[in-house]
């Protein structure tokens, strides 16, 4: 439950309290989390009454309702921790909260965001199968109606937070007529109905203490009620505003990691000797250092004008997809020259950095991955170049 006393607070307020518990309670805690192989209980409970489950969501609906631009804000804040406590709300915070605030019914709404703002209902965002990733018009779960019930069949897997999340939103193919994004449905789903399983990998290279899972849906039934929007057809349309708000959110999630692994990179350098000196000294580490610099801060910047965009109304998809290509690719070139500086402390021993090296490698593939965002973009260009001479999203009159 959120603490009422945020509720009052003017925004740089909360920030200055985000950036305390960051210092305070996430970093100091990340052994620990490590050592648990799990984000602890308390670090949980903390994040819910600070109210970051309930950023994006309104103040109608019990959250804080704060703006794309100060949510970015607050990522880059407290994604200076591991970007594993990040992802135990993310899916609330974007992908979830974003597809039932846009395109639910009242009453779901009403229903659900509270208990989401809350921290009291966990989702989990369950569209990715083993054939269908990137190209997800081409799912292949089912529902099939009969009498007041859809009869879901049918598996997903990579799925944040499906191991432990209270409910899913699940897309799954209500019209075999249609093979395409046509026939796909949205779904909430109350993860402890009968036929629901769930398994955790046997290994994970980078976020092991959050791991994602798999599901199984065999013959389980939902109530026609808990037909996402209370129609059929729209479930890729309703995924892609959750999946833009989320992208952004990723890319904000690159600029605090790789601020962090800067930070811890700085600070080893300055007091490291070698010929006769500080490492900081050399020409060669500060090259590296710098154009790391530059890198990360062209990426705020990306991700910051990308979120005044939002927040002006319409969504810019492309220039949000170029925040999370950029940034992304970003982090890992960030940490692969810190992981370098940092010599043998790069590989042996507890130095957040080569844990974090791992982590934010993921984020190349989370939310899309930079081959596709590649392709995309490039698809975009030619088409808007084709119309009317111009790049999709420009800054041109």
């Amino acid at each position: 439950m959120i603490d009422p006393m945020i509720a009052d607070c003017d925004f740089d307020t909360y920030t200055k309290m985000i950036a305390d518990f960051t210092n305070t309670d996430l970093i100091p805690t990340e052994n620990e989390m490590v050592e648990a192989g799990e984000v602890p209980a308390r670090i949980l409970d903390s994040m819910a009454a600070l109210g970051l489950f309930g950023i994006s969501i309104p103040r109608a609906y019990g959250g804080l309702e704060l703006t794309m631009e100060q949510q970015v804000g607050l990522t880059f804040e407290f994604t200076r921790a591991s970007c594993v406590y990040r992802s135990r709300f993310s899916t609330v915070i974007g992908l979830c909260s974003q597809a039932i605030l846009e395109h639910g019914t009242e009453a779901q709404r009403r229903r659900l965001l509270p208990a989401m703002a809350a921290g009291e209902l966990v989702t989990a965002f369950a569209l990715t199968e083993e054939a269908a990733g990137s190209d997800a018009a081409h799912l292949r779960t089912t529902a099939r109606r009969e009498g007041d019930v859809y009869v879901l069949n049918g598996g997903k897997r990579y799925i944040t937070n499906a191991a432990w999340a209270d409910a899913f939103v699940v897309f799954a193919r209500t019209d075999d007529s249609d093979p395409g994004a046509g026939g796909i449905s949205a779904f909430v789903v109350d993860a402890s109905t009968p036929g629901i399983t769930t398994a955790l990998p046997s290994m994970m290279n980078g976020h092991a203490e959050a791991p994602v899972a798999e599901i199984r849906f065999d013959d389980v039934e939902v109530p026609c009620t808990d037909l996402l929007g209370g129609s059929e057809g729209s479930g890729l349309t309703m995924a892609l505003r959750g999946i833009n708000h989320a992208r952004l959110h990723v890319a904000a999630t690159c600029v605090g990691q790789a601020t962090r692994m800067l930070e811890e990179t700085v600070a080893h350098v300055t007091r490291r000797q070698q010929f006769g000196g500080p490492l900081a000294d050399l020409g060669a580490v500060q090259a590296t250092l710098g154009a790391s610099f530059a890198e990360m801060e062209a990426a705020r910047a990306l991700v910051v004008q990308s979120a005044r965009e939002f927040d002006r109304g319409a969504i810019p998809r492309h220039r949000i997809a170029a925040a999370k290509l950029y940034s992304s690719e970003m982090a890992s070139r960030v940490a692969d020259r810190c992981v370098q500086l940092l010599g043998g402390e790069g590989i042996v021993g507890p130095n957040p950095v080569p844990r974090m090296w791992r982590d934010v490698r993921a984020l190349r593939i989370y939310e899309g991955s930079s081959p596709v965002h590649e392709r995309n973009l490039a698809k975009a260009m030619i088409r808007q170049v084709t119309i009317d001479g111009t790049l999709p999203d420009s800054f041109r009159a």
